[in-house]
């Protein structure tokens, strides 16, 4: 295994940081933890989540708060 390191951003590694399951897992861990979740996405839903974006861009969406009141919660 070749070690490397890495720059990055005071927020990022906050972030990283943040996303550690327990204090003891490396920043190693958190990165492969994220890569798997993005390989694991298929085109169908990467397809989805850009239309979505679209939606949202485009003002094509409803608040939580606009439901609540659409329903009469």
């Amino acid at each position: 295994m070749t070690i490397s390191t890495i720059q990055i951003k005071e927020e990022t590694k906050k972030t990283l940081q943040s996303m550690k399951l327990h204090p003891r897992e490396t920043y190693e861990e958190v990165i492969e933890r994220i890569l798997e979740d993005l390989r694991e996405l298929s085109e169908e839903t990467i397809a989805d989540i850009e239309e979505a974006r679209k939606e949202i861009e485009s003002g094509k969406f409803v608040t939580h708060e606009q439901l609540k009141k659409d329903l009469g919660l």
